[in-house]
């Protein structure tokens, strides 16, 4: 089940976060502007975590395989219909639903069943899980900027789809239910009935997802617009790897010192790290500790989300409560990229990257009105 949810990860995200890749050449041959073409990655980004939800209930009533082999389809299908879309508001609905009912049917339902299989060693099992992430980051976004750089960004696509159905159909073999899974868990409105952290949690998780899909969206616009001597593929892998560091490194100690301090501690990391962006300008190794520190503390708010709500709430109908939860990452991501669009084509990178600082922070300020769980 750990093996099957870490490829799963691997696939879908490797296959979301390779946007970053695709948005020069598809703004270029469409003539869209930064908000216009951001707003491509944004209803991706919300369609899946939005979804989250509802693929969550459906995979604690029936298992996650059945979910699985569904969004292994739609990602195929989405991905093979992007690649002839001949208009970008076109890619909105085929990429936007394809690509993001994809996500939704493996991100949600296995974690969640990962979540289930796991007790004393939960929160490192949930890390090694969505380590993979970061790993699908690090590998699979160089391959499409090489693929896109010899072939186009059309033959990218089709490529993705290719790799997306065979790596999610293996990961669909491993899917298995948890046990004790069978008991038909309480509707989501009553668990979070009177439960005033779950919605300062919701909050926070909104403005950290403002500020972290930043980078992966505007990277490689940035390091095109500033003329850096270097790779925005190379940053975004680092980003991929460092996540891994965190995924592990948070989880695996998260026992020792509290789930809820290592939480906050990943949110302020993760909103002060773009100082570094912001006075590295044309300094590619500097960008490159930006990308490690992200990555690092990026890592360490996924890894941990989980672990949050399995503390907060139980594991019984976990997919539930983390869909509902990870809906917020879904608003995030629907307003993030195209503000930060509109305020890099008026301000500049900088303006934005100081509003990703102020978004961050605000997020970290409001995980210090959750109490932390007592025994």
């Amino acid at each position: 089940m750990l093996v099957a949810a870490f490829l799963a990860m691997f696939t879908v995200f490797g296959v979301a976060y390779s946007f970053g890749e695709f948005f020069r050449p598809m703004a270029d041959e469409f003539g869209t502007n930064r908000s216009a073409t951001a707003f491509f990655f944004s209803i991706t980004t919300f369609a899946y975590f939005a979804l989250g939800i509802f693929s969550g209930r459906i995979a604690d009533r029936f298992g996650p395989r059945r979910v699985v082999v569904f969004g292994a389809v739609s990602m195929v299908i989405g991905l093979l219909l992007t690649a002839e879309v001949s208009s970008i508001q076109l890619g909105y609905l085929t990429y936007g639903l394809g690509v993001g009912i994809g996500v939704a049917c493996c991100y949600v339902p296995m974690v969640a069943a990962v979540g289930g299989w796991f007790e004393e060693k939960r929160t490192l099992a949930l890390g090694l899980s969505v380590a993979g992430i970061g790993t699908g980051t690090l590998v699979l976004v160089p391959i499409i900027e090489k693929v896109i750089e010899a072939n186009g960004w059309r033959e990218a696509y089709r490529v993705l789809a290719v790799i997306s159905g065979i790596l999610l159909a293996v990961a669909a073999l491993g899917a298995h239910r948890p046990p004790g899974s069978s008991v038909t868990p309480r509707p989501i409105r009553e668990v979070l009935r009177g439960r005033s952290d779950f919605w300062f949690v919701y909050a926070a998780s909104l403005f950290i997802t403002i500020a972290l899909f930043t980078p992966f969206v505007f990277m490689a616009d940035y390091i095109d617009t500033i003329g850096a001597s270097g790779s925005a593929a190379v940053l975004l892998g680092l980003i991929g790897m460092s996540s891994i560091v965190g995924r592990l490194g948070f989880g695996a100690i998260a026992a020792r010192i509290g789930i809820l301090g290592l939480y906050r501690l990943s949110f302020l990391v993760l909103a002060l790290s773009f100082l570094l962006w912001i006075v590295a300008d044309t300094n590619y190794p500097l960008l490159i500790i930006f990308a490690i520190v992200l990555g690092v503390s990026y890592g360490g708010f996924i890894a941990l989300s989980p672990a949050v709500v399995a503390e907060m709430f139980g594991t019984l109908g976990m997919g539930g409560v983390l869909g509902a939860l990870y809906t917020a990452a879904g608003v995030g991501g629907l307003i993030g990229p195209p503000v930060m669009g509109k305020i890099i084509d008026s301000s500049g990178h900088t303006a934005a990257q100081w509003t990703a600082v102020a978004s961050g922070l605000i997020g970290t300020a409001l995980l210090f009105r959750v109490k932390p769980q007592t025994a």
